[in-house]
């Protein structure tokens, strides 16, 4: 079976090779090892959410959820200048990694990777940004999504892409149902990319 980016496998972290992306016009080195998602390169859904949306270059608090190796979060970081990133994931491989890469692209000391454990519940971010895990269960994926929702900011968002065969509009009508209101931004090589706004937004 291969590894996601929620487990934790004895192959984690090991295996290292080196990878390019070009993001938002500037091309980076990522470094990826086994047990970390997309170790082979930037995968698709991920491709579609960052080619869909420009940067909030005007952020102060942004937050990746399911960080990976690093990709979203160091792109971020680097066009968003003003911005902590807080860069989350379960998968101890890929928080080492992802630092390790922020401080490749410059931004070690804006980017901060943490297990949602370690992360501040009275933090509010005004975008959070994810390629979700998807696999874990429609019950689960709900759990998560409920604990990041209420972190955004009043006027915060939170983008996420999601494969149109693995539920993508049945999840932005639930979490419409939720009062989280949910658009869908893009459409592209089958993934949806939504954006979810607080509660508040629609009283």
């Amino acid at each position: 079976m291969t590894d996601h980016y929620f487990t934790n496998s004895p192959s984690a972290g090991t295996n290292r090779q080196t990878t390019t992306a070009t993001i938002w016009g500037t091309e980076y080195q990522f470094i990826t090892a086994s047990g970390v998602f997309a170790r082979s390169g930037l995968d698709i859904a991920t491709n579609v959410l960052l080619r869909s949306l420009d940067p909030p270059t005007a952020a102060s608090r942004l937050c990746d959820v399911g960080c990976g190796y690093g990709p979203i979060a160091v792109a971020l970081a680097d066009h968003c200048p003003r911005a902590r990133v807080d860069a989350v994931d379960v998968n101890d491989a890929a928080l080492a990694l992802c630092a390790e890469n922020a401080g490749l692209a410059g931004v070690a000391d804006r980017v901060i990777t943490l297990r949602p454990e370690q992360s501040d519940p009275a933090a509010r971010y005004d975008e959070i940004w994810s390629n979700p895990p998807i696999r874990i269960g429609k019950q689960a994926l709900h759990e998560l999504l409920l604990q990041w929702l209420p972190r955004l900011a009043s006027d915060g968002v939170m983008r996420m892409v999601v494969g149109k065969n693995l539920g993508a509009d049945s999840l932005q009508s639930w979490l419409t149902e939720q009062g989280y209101p949910c658009d869908r931004v893009a459409s592209a090589k089958g993934f949806r990319v939504l954006a979810a706004r607080p509660r508040s937004s629609a009283l």
